[in-house]
């Protein structure tokens, strides 16, 4: 059938990635008419695309920019989406979904984000629903027919084929089809090889994800790998400039797939460390619409707060409009909450006599130091359980006179090394947290740490040398930052006369001669971590060195390729998967890399990097717990998931960073002056600044 000269809106409505180079303009107010209309706490971003024949009724809808909802789908409860996502005609999305960015929904594909109970004392419509919600990462392909039920999360660069049902979570860079779904093969491999692809189906897959050719990253060390078989099709629709190379990566895959016998479906690919639990067989997705009389405790029980301290109707963007930056208001209303609340989870952590991270804990020095940072941020005070001269007496009397370092309570002072300096334990971070604090109220350390001041530069280079770069990268970061820190110390009670054997430019000098170029860091990426230890310990590293001294870092393009190519991650960044460390690891790197480069629209990958901040804001601010703050998050590092004082602090501060990496850190009225300032503490090294 042939189209008239101009599009239609039916014809619009089946193809929306037309829409943007060829409706006229009475077409394009139509379509903000259309979004406009569209119910509940919506916000629509630039470029997107709302079929007029869709049925989109949601609770709560955020559409990343360059996205369409296609001919005929389904839309209700809550779904938020990155850039460039596309649910196409007669999709289904449900309950609670969430999708990362350059995901591809294929035609009659259902994404179901709740589900029934079915316990035998009453009928089935009159049990209540649930709600787990699905999350779906970057760059994921799923195609026509497929079925995703609650409580899956299906990782980055991910393809599913046509036709399967997703009942169990997936990791990154699966190839899984079938009913129920396995994985095929790791979509990075060539088969035969356990290679990378290289070549046009790896520039092609590069900018469906989002990832520019010409962005300089090194080839050998982030490999774009190429689309996965032609059995996922389903999504008619990539990028216009991408489609012919996709099609023909997928086109190759197919035939690769024929003609290998034997190849047997195999999900012992998936990894143990992390899965999503799946619904109980027969559960699953597919109940067409709660009893009415459920509705509203399905909407209280599955809802996901927008932020703490907002309330519906209070300070949201309003559901008929949709506007530019839906989040504007909301990181002054979290400020606002937390200040609010900083007396109260403060006197939670007070046992009495000392602090506590949280209660049941044992007082801690830390402890002590993350109350004195969290008050000067929100109540720019001091905690008043003490005054100020009590909390600095305490606290300048944890330092040992002759040593310069601050053991925990309880413990003995800790042995210092051949070369006068500590290796390990809580001494070293005491080293920042007490010296910042004490800091923070007046006076700073009262004593120098002896040892560092006596280290020849000659001690300095054997102890670099020695430590564990290749397999413990994070902790040889940590010991150049309480190194460094403890060198910025003493130059403030040296100021105006020799500061000793040259250590500080000796490390500079050592650092800077052991950079990798190809990632800008130091130490080695593992098979079982990635880059989780070299990501960790280069954030270790130059808070303490080039971002305290503020001296420039050394590659930064290429800190930014290994952080971002690090943040894709789903071992360390799936959905519920992110701890305070690892998201401060990345946070605080591409801030200090931004101010090198650039900020704003010309910095160096900035798109990708505001996306990032962008998506981790939302993933954070809700975790706020009223009258308790945040938890540090899970995993075996840090104190774990309980809200705590650590946690509190140090996620107060990547709030900051989140919102300066978007231009809006002054929407949240505070500003860290501790360990975690963005200002150098000290302007340069005489013979380096």
């Amino acid at each position: 059938m042939d189209h008239p000269s101009q599009p239609s809106v039916r014809h619009f409505d089946h193809c929306p990635w037309l829409f943007t180079d060829q409706a006229t303009e009475e077409q394009r107010a139509a379509q903000r008419e259309v979004q406009r209309a569209v119910g509940g706490d919506t916000g629509i971003g630039e470029r997107c695309y709302v079929a007029e024949s869709a049925a989109v009724f949601p609770d709560r809808l955020r559409l990343g920019d360059d996205s369409y909802i296609a001919a005929h789908a389904y839309v209700t409860g809550e779904l938020d989406t990155g850039s460039h996502c596309t649910l196409n005609p007669f999709t289904t999305v449900r309950g609670n979904v969430v999708l990362g960015q350059g995901v591809r929904i294929g035609a009659h594909t259902s994404l179901l984000g709740f589900n029934h109970s079915m316990a035998p004392d009453r009928p089935v419509f009159r049990q209540p629903l649930t709600s787990r919600g699905i999350r779906v990462g970057d760059d994921v392909w799923i195609g026509s027919h497929v079925i995703v039920v609650d409580g899956v999360t299906i990782g980055d660069h991910c393809v599913i084929g046509a036709g399967a049902v997703v009942t169990r979570s997936l990791p990154a860079w699966s190839v899984a089809a079938g009913n129920p779904a396995r994985v095929l093969r790791d979509r990075r491999e060539v088969r035969g090889t356990g290679t990378a692809e290289a070549g046009p189906a790896a520039a092609a897959a590069a900018a469906v994800s989002g990832i520019r050719p010409d962005d300089n990253r090194t080839p050998t060390t982030h490999p774009t790998p190429h689309p996965g078989p032609g059995t996922a099709a389903g999504d008619p629709e990539p990028a216009p400039h991408d489609r012919r190379a996709v099609q023909m990566a997928a086109a190759a895959d197919a035939q690769a797939a024929a003609a290998a016998p034997g190849r047997q479906p195999d999900d012992s690919r998936t990894p143990t460390t992390h899965p999503t639990p799946h619904p109980e067989p027969g559960t699953a997705a597919g109940d067409p619409e709660p009893a009415p009389h459920d509705r509203r405790a399905v909407a209280a029980d599955a809802e996901v707060a927008d932020l703490p301290g907002i309330r519906p109707g209070g300070g949201r963007t309003p559901a008929t409009r949709p506007a530019p930056d839906p989040r504007a208001a909301t990181l002054a209303a979290f400020a606002d909450t937390a200040r609010d609340q900083a007396a109260g989870l403060l006197d939670r952590c007070w046992d009495g006599e000392r602090y506590v991270d949280r209660p049941g804990a044992a007082p801690a020095v830390r402890a002590h130091c993350d109350a004195v940072e969290i008050a000067d941020l929100l109540l720019g005070a001091a905690p008043e359980h003490l005054s100020a001269e009590e909390h600095i007496g305490r606290l300048s009397g944890l330092q040992d006179p002759k040593s310069g370092l601050v053991p925990e309570f309880g413990e003995p002072l800790p042995v210092a090394d051949a070369d006068g300096f500590i290796g390990e334990g809580a001494a070293l971070y005491h080293v920042l947290c007490v010296g910042y604090a004490l800091d923070l109220l007046g006076p700073g350390l009262p004593h120098p740490v002896r040892g560092l001041r006596d280290m020849t530069a000659r001690q300095l280079i054997a102890r670099l040398e020695a430590l564990p770069w290749r397999t413990g990268a994070w902790g040889a970061g940590a010991w150049v930052d309480s190194l460094a820190t403890a060198a910025h110390w003493n130059l403030r009670h040296d100021e105006g006369s020799d500061h000793g054997h040259g250590t500080p430019e000796s490390l500079f000098g050592w650092l800077l001669t052991r950079t990798d170029p190809w990632t800008g860091m130091w130490g080695s990426p593992s098979a079982e971590e990635g880059r989780l230890q070299v990501v960790n310990g280069y954030y270790r590293l130059t808070r303490g060195s080039f971002a305290q001294f503020g001296l420039p870092v050394p590659y930064p393009e290429r800190v930014v390729d290994a952080v971002l190519d690090h943040a894709r991650d789903a071992r360390h960044f799936g959905p519920g998967r992110e701890n305070a460390c690892n998201v401060l690891d990345v946070a605080h790197p591409l801030w200090l890399c931004t101010q090198q480069l650039g900020r704003g629209g010309t910095g160096y990958r900035s798109g990708e990097i505001r996306e990032w901040a962008e998506r981790q804001l939302i993933t954070v601010l809700p975790r706020w717990q009223d009258g308790r703050g945040f938890g540090f998050g899970p995993g075996a590092a840090g104190p774990g998931p309980e809200p705590g004082l650590q946690g509190t602090e140090m996620w107060l501060a990547i709030v900051w960073y989140l919102a300066d990496l978007l231009g809006r850190s002054g929407e949240l009225g505070y500003r860290p002056r501790g360990i975690h300032r963005p200002e150098p503490a000290r302007q340069g090294i005489a013979g380096l600044s």
